[in-house]
């Protein structure tokens, strides 16, 4: 199999309040938005993120795993500390909820958690490891 990745979907209580936070909170543009049903984002080159409705997605891929499953976080990368404070702001005027603050972290980058309305945990980090071209690819930075 061929490594890739296109879809994140996220199972959701409300598309409706996703579209709400993502778009009307956080100025995403919806690629696809049924309120009944699912709102689609297009993340970056070749990604979409699905907020699909919770129950329609158990009726699809089966209930979710034990609430002791492995965590997971979802990463946005930021090209300095202070516009990882500042996306922190924003999620938090959006209704979103701080997890954690921007702090400078022991692999030499800078980062903040925040969760979405349905708890959905993000990662905005500044990572001098890696670079972000104007097309939004991230690539791991060559060591010197």
């Amino acid at each position: 199999m061929k490594a890739s990745l296109s879809i994140i979907t996220l199972g959701v209580a409300d598309p409706a309040a996703s579209h709400s936070f993502y778009s009307g909170g956080l100025g995403w543009d919806a690629a696809l938005y049924d309120p009944d049903e699912v709102v689609f984002y297009q993340v970056g080159p070749g990604l979409l993120l699905s907020c699909f409705r919770r129950d329609m997605l158990a009726q699809e891929a089966g209930p979710a795993g034990p609430a002791d499953s492995a965590p997971l976080t979802l990463g946005h990368n930021v090209q300095s500390p202070a516009e990882v404070d500042t996306v922190l702001a924003e999620a938090a005027a959006a209704g979103g909820s701080i997890l954690a603050p921007g702090t400078q972290r022991s692999w030499g980058g800078y980062s903040g958690y925040f969760a979405d309305p349905d708890g959905h945990r993000w990662e905005v980090a500044f990572n001098p490891g890696l670079v972000v071209d104007g097309n939004g690819n991230v690539c791991i930075k060559a060591i010197e």
